[in-house]
């Protein structure tokens, strides 16, 4: 499947079977020619992947999913004009190497599923010159398990979104409600690799659930299933940091009584690995990818090799 990939493009669930080696676009809004928005040390993700100085993060143009909230809506391929740099597999490879000079703790890939071929090959290649760094796949979790299948053994840490059990839900937010069938057979998946999360070990799964506005109570069905399913194996991120794209996106915030009662579920299902999102701390993670630095600068430090390719 990967020489082939991008001829009939399966790599996603959305299976469009667009000869994106043609230049024909699939619902990703993507060829077969990789496309990053960003790449450098990003010093906001949980601390296992963060470390002491940053993970390596790539940011890829274009998604799988197209929501409408997307706070990365800038690259993600909603907007007509997406942000990003084309890269052959050799600069992809040098990129790594780039960011393993400047002390990333892991390599980050953040929504690579649509090239993954690319990303395999890049690896590979980068492995030759010496790379060794952690490599997490950052991903919504709209995945095709024959595609993630190949991408699995270069995986060491999975950081996937279990954004909703919920079929509506999904279909508001998510852009399909084909997400909530999706989701479940990944985790499983998922779960079986990576029977065991041991940040030690560099090994495992960090799920992340965002709350959308107005559903707490899916949330909560979400951590019920989780504890029962999950929680012996993966640690949660339980995120409230839920802020539109755009301005003048009316929405009610989670409130401290909501709050409040996600604290005390956690609680009661015994979900004690992982990591809560205090309230008040979302502004400051909206990114601006037509800046060299798309977060503020504590945050995130560009990487060389990136700004070269940008400015070529």
């Amino acid at each position: 499947m990967v020489n082939s990939a991008y001829t009939s493009c399966t790599l996603c669930p959305n299976m469009c079977h667009a000869d994106r080696s043609r230049g024909e676009l699939g619902l990703c809004r993507s060829t077969d020619n990789a496309t990053v928005a960003w790449a450098g040390l990003h010093r906001g993700e949980e601390p296992p992947i963060t470390g002491k100085n940053g993970s390596g993060t790539i940011f890829f143009t274009g998604c799988t999913l197209h929501c409408p909230y997307c706070q990365n809506i800038q690259i993600s391929g909603v907007e007509k004009e997406s942000i990003g740099y084309k890269m052959s597999t050799t600069e992809l490879a040098l990129l790594m190497m780039d960011l393993k000079k400047m002390g990333a703790h892991t390599l980050n890939l953040i929504t690579g599923t649509h090239f993954i071929p690319s990303i395999i090959s890049a690896l590979d290649e980068a492995r030759k010159m010496g790379f060794d760094l952690p490599v997490v796949w950052n991903s919504s979790g709209y995945e095709n398990i024959e595609a993630l299948s190949l991408i699995d053994p270069y995986i060491d840490i999975y950081l996937l979104d279990c954004k909703t059990l919920s079929h509506s839900v999904a279909s508001r937010f998510c852009s399909t409600s084909r997400y909530a069938d999706v989701i479940i057979p990944v985790l499983d998946y998922v779960k079986k690799t990576h029977p065991v999360t041991d940040f030690d070990k560099m090994r495992g799964t960090l799920l992340r659930h965002l709350v959308f506005p107005g559903t707490v109570n899916e949330t909560l069905s979400f951590l019920e299933y989780y504890s029962r399913n999950y929680k012996s194996s993966f640690f949660l991120s339980l995120m409230v940091q839920f802020v539109p794209p755009r301005s003048g996106i009316k929405f009610d915030k989670i409130t401290e009584e909501e709050y409040d009662t996600l604290v005390s579920a956690l609680e009661y299902y015994e979900i004690d690995d992982g990591f809560i999102q205090e309230l008040g701390d979302e502004d400051k993670w909206i990114p601006d990818f037509k800046k060299d630095v798309p977060f503020p600068s504590p945050f995130a430090t560009a990487s060389p090799y990136f700004l070269s390719i940008k400015r070529r």
